[in-house]
């Protein structure tokens, strides 16, 4: 296989550097034939299938939408049936896996089996792609994968994350519900930035996101009560941000929120038009009120 052919699959970015990374690893030995291969794999996992005559057929993928959480993937992977729904369950909350992956990737993963309250400790770390899963794959690998591709997408954020005193964790957090809130570019870090300024105020965010994130539930239409869950997740009854990511963000939403928009407008408030899918932004709770009633919502 030409190194011009991986550059224009998007297999690869760079084949000199591709030719160097080889050489110097000592990969060699490449047998001919048939593969599929995709750019959601890792180097290595495409050496070693041109190595071992492997992947010559996938067993299906796990997609992994954006806005997606831990139980949709958890689904994919029942629906896929080559693992079972609870093994995966088990392994993104296990610690010494975790840890591995920690060493593996330190700026992505640094601390995070320290935190507490965590559903599921790499919520929001599993980056939306197409992964193929082959004969030989194991459930630990394709994880692995997934991870390595979230770190992958991160690297060009992580000088700014640190320089604007945040973390990742905090970032991909505030991200995931951007992500669950907004859809348009321009939305997305508008919202952001109405988060960040009832961040700077000490109220709580109001989502309902977190909401049916804590219910672990699908609802079009939350109840008093429901805004009332005991949960660190609620942030109808928490201030912050919560214990971590509720799903998994676009690289739309994480750029949102470390470039957020109109904080100089103090937008407190944001309500979308269920018909049209327009936002509205209001600096005060009775301009909120307003604006839903007349559009015929709920506040």
């Amino acid at each position: 296989m030409q190194q011009s052919f991986w550059k224009k699959s998007g297999l690869i970015k760079n084949s000199t550097i591709f030719t160097y990374w080889a050489k110097f690893n000592h990969y060699d030995g490449f047998k001919a034939g048939d593969y599929s291969l995709s750019p959601s794999m890792t180097l290595s996992d495409i050496v070693n299938s041109l190595q071992n005559g492997l992947n010559k057929a996938t067993e299906g993928q796990i997609v992994i939408k954006e806005g997606d959480d831990i139980d949709d993937i958890a689904t994919s992977f029942d629906k896929n049936g080559k693992f079972k729904k609870q093994d995966f369950l088990d392994l993104v909350n296990n610690k010494d896996f975790i840890k591995k992956l920690a060493e593996k990737y330190p700026n992505l993963l640094n601390g995070l089996i320290d935190r507490n309250n965590l559903r599921y400790l790499l919520e929001g770390y599993l980056y939306p792609a197409s992964y193929d899963i082959f004969s030989y794959s194991k459930l630990e690998d394709i994880v692995t994968t997934m991870v390595d591709k979230t770190n992958q997408e991160m690297t060009p954020f992580y000088d700014q994350i640190k320089s604007q005193n945040k973390t990742v964790h905090d970032v991909l957090t505030l991200a995931s519900l951007v992500e669950k809130e907004g859809v348009s570019d321009n939305d997305r870090a508008k919202i952001a930035g109405v988060f960040d300024n009832r961040l700077d105020q000490g109220m709580t965010l109001g989502t309902d996101i977190s909401v049916l994130y804590a219910l672990n539930q699908h609802k079009t239409m939350l109840s008093i009560d429901d805004t009332k869950v005991d949960s660190p997740y609620n942030l109808y009854q928490n201030k912050g941000i919560g214990p971590g990511p509720f799903a998994m963000p676009s690289e739309s939403s994480i750029k949102a929120v470390l470039n957020p928009a109109d904080r100089d407008q103090s937008y407190l408030y944001f309500v979308a038009d269920l018909k049209t899918g327009k936002v509205y932004y209001s600096k005060t709770y009775d301009e909120h009120i307003a604006t839903n009633t007349s559009l015929g919502q709920q506040n």
